[in-house]
């Protein structure tokens, strides 16, 4: 269960905080809505409660807050708005990377997928996929961990009726499944028809936390909608009747031949039409709002009810006609009034029960029931109110089931729209639980990483521009002549900071934290990618695999070229090629680090690669200044005076190997590298405290 307590954010310059001591509980196996119109604070107050923004108070997800728990992802699953993923990546690769990232199997992406009705577009890229289907995905990558709760920010806002109906079905199916489910919403009819409980914002401020049927009683009034040509007559003879009968009935025009009747009946209208001999068009209980954010219905709800509109006109043309009621396509995705959930309903023999919130529920027979290894129905409880009990068949299921056995069984959730003349089912499967859940490893961010780099053609372009550049530069510099052997291989002017195999990996290591910020796959918003060590070491392990990788190519590459246009003379090795060897790929590896360290401590790809570019241009002749200043004392004899204090002997000749990597630092680009490295990866385990402390 969610346990929430004094929430409170901060101040605004002058302006009360957009939440304000909001507590309140959502409990497990059953769907919570936090209601509110447009900046009454849910989204703030969601926020708070999974730590993404400053405030007061504090949230419990079972007991713990979120901070305390050490795998938040396989706790909570949020959806709060777009897939923050990269636009290139592919829906199962997208997918299969979080599995690499929360330490599940890999199958586990194909799960979700088949559960999400993704399967067909399983190779398509995220940034060609529709706001539905976006939004079937953001849920499929909530559920990868299989997470015990859910905290949905406005799921259905914008979305067509028939996939807020699977997204809300999918939910249902999830708390039916012992699961807590809280999602955020503007539209008090939307929270009377899929919600169990509902609390409602106002201000920042709590003004109801009441169960649904209550909350449909109070917070919505029941009306009856009429069309008649002859509305004020109609109104006249209602409120005449109402007064002489001594009832509260409140008749209001909505225009032309538009009426909305409050503390009536239909049959009641339709009986005075009758007796007066007044044609209607149109005559159905609907529920219209009283409290704020009563016009806030989204785009889809308001094309649902023109849809269901015209089937009732429709439908009263042919019996004012004498003709048969035409039928209503099944492709029709619409139910056949916008408020048909909300009617109270006596329980029918199909199977259908009324919840406690007023929604009529079917659990469907036959093929739709799932049923456990040991053949027994275990069919969860749907909400309060519904009613329990075996079904035919079921043999001796009991009437109430641990939670486990519920997970376990995974049965369907089914959250049915019905109404006088037609029931729609939509039956949603949720993936099937993950019985064991290994344990942390180094392989876990690695191959994470690993999937996250190649799972986009950034990488290859880079490297495949670099590879060009450097071939066209050395050319160039091998045509005019005057440059050392060492750095025509490298294809670097004197002229030039980096050479491009440098920059190259310099992007990549800034990319490698970069796109986390910028399409934040591991977190739910911007900004709060978690800063673990063992994902930092797996970016460092990979750039630097990279930027070897880079530079092996890069030498090879240019080598090649220079013996196809001016022979072998050029393409020969320096005398001295261990030593050149040993710096390039140290330059090259340590711009790869640098663009990593800078992109985690300023959280954007441009700042860390001009941090690497500021090493040579700005470090390193500090360095220089204070490297050529009088000196006394020098580090000769360090690998002799350390085998001395060691009493032993460098194994394989090292102390040829150690003088080497200690004039490599003692050089001016060697040291200011070293330097910034250092200064980058204090800042990064600086900010890491800050944040965990926070």
């Amino acid at each position: 269960m969610i346990q929430a307590f004094g929430l409170t954010s901060n101040p605004r310059k002058e302006l009360p905080p957009a939440v304000d001591d909001v507590s309140f509980e959502a409990r497990a196996g059953r769907v919570t809505a936090l209601l509110g119109a447009s900046g009454a604070g849910k989204t703030t107050a969601l926020r708070l409660m999974l730590e993404l923004q400053r405030g007061r108070g504090l949230t419990c997800f079972r007991g713990r807050p979120l901070h305390r728990i050490a795998h938040p992802a396989r706790e909570v699953g949020v959806l709060l708005g777009d897939v923050p993923g990269h636009p290139a990546r592919t829906v199962r690769g997208h997918l299969r990377m979080l599995c690499a990232a929360a330490g599940v199997p890999v199958r586990r992406a194909d799960e979700v997928l088949e559960s999400a009705g993704l399967e067909s577009l399983r190779d398509e890229r995220l940034g060609a996929l529709s706001r539905g289907m976006d939004r079937r995905l953001g849920l499929a990558c909530a559920l990868v961990p299989d997470p015990h709760t859910l905290v949905c920010d406005d799921p259905a806002g914008a979305l067509s009726a028939q996939d807020a109906r699977w997204l809300h079905g999918a939910l249902r199916a999830h708390a039916a499944q012992g699961g807590t489910v809280l999602f955020s919403t503007a539209d008090p009819k939307e929270a009377a028809r899929n919600a169990d409980h509902v609390v409602t914002l106002e201000k920042g401020r709590i003004v109801a936390d009441q169960e649904a049927v209550e909350f449909s009683r109070t917070r919505l009034r029941p009306r009856v909608a009429v069309r008649t040509p002859h509305a004020a007559r109609l109104a006249a003879l209602v409120t005449k009747e109402a007064r002489t009968a001594r009832r509260s009935v409140e008749v209001v025009p909505e225009g032309g031949n538009r009426l909305a009747v409050y503390g009536s009946t239909c049959a009641d209208i339709g009986e005075t039409a009758f007796r007066n001999g007044i044609l209607v068009h149109q005559l159905a209980d609907e529920v219209g709002d009283m409290g704020p954010g009563a016009g806030a219905v989204p785009a889809a709800r308001n094309q649902e009810r023109g849809e269901a509109d015209g089937d009732r006109a429709q439908v009263a043309g042919a019996q004012a006609a004498g003709a048969p009621i035409p039928p209503r396509p099944a492709s029709s995705g619409a139910p056949q009034h916008p408020q048909a959930d909300l009617r109270q309903a006596p329980a029918t023999e199909g199977g259908a029960d009324t919840t406690a919130s007023g929604t009529v529920r079917h659990r469907t027979p036959g093929p739709r029931r799932a049923l456990a290894p040991d053949g027994v129905d275990h069919r969860a409880a749907e909400g309060p109110g519904a009613a329990e009990g075996p079904g035919p068949g079921s043999g001796d299921a009991p009437d109430a089931l641990d939670a486990s056995r519920q997970r376990a069984s995974r049965p369907f959730g089914a959250r049915l729209s019905g109404s006088a003349s037609a029931v729609r089912a939509a039956a949603v499967t949720l993936p099937p639980p993950i019985s064991v859940r290994s344990a942390p490893s180094p392989l876990r961010p690695l191959c994470y990483e690993l999937r996250r780099a190649l799972g986009v053609g950034t990488g290859f372009v880079v490297g495949a521009v670099v590879l060009l550049v450097s071939a066209v530069t050395a050319v160039i510099l091998a045509r005019i002549g005057h440059t050392p052997q060492g750095r025509l291989l490298a294809a670097w002017p004197q002229q030039v900071p980096l050479p491009p195999a440098a920059l190259g990996a310099g992007l990549l290591g800034a990319l490698a934290f970069g796109d986390e910020f910028r399409h934040p796959a591991l977190a739910a918003d911007r900004g709060t990618v978690p800063r673990r060590m063992g994902l930092l070491t797996a970016k460092l392990v990979v750039s630097a695999a990279t930027a070897l990788l880079l530079a092996a190519l890069t030498v090879g590459c240019d080598t090649e070229v220079l013996r196809l246009f001016y022979g072998s003379e050029l393409a020969q090795a320096p005398a001295d090629w261990p030593a050149l060897s040993a710096g390039w790929l140290g330059l090259v590896v340590g711009c790869a680090w640098s663009g990593v360290l800078a992109a985690g401590v300023f959280r954007s790809t441009s700042a860390g690669l001009a941090a690497v570019v500021a090493v040579p241009v700005v470090v390193v002749p500090l360095v220089q200044k204070v490297w050529q200043g009088p000196s006394v004392r020098t580090a000769a004899g360090f690998p002799m005076r350390v085998r001395e204090i060691l009493l032993t002997q460098w194994p394989f000749g090292g102390e040829r190997y150690v003088a080497e990597a200690l004039r490599l630092v003692a050089q001016p680009v060697g040291g200011a590298m070293t330097l910034s490295l250092t200064t980058l990866l204090c800042a990064y385990l600086l900010t890491t405290l800050r944040s965990r402390v926070r």
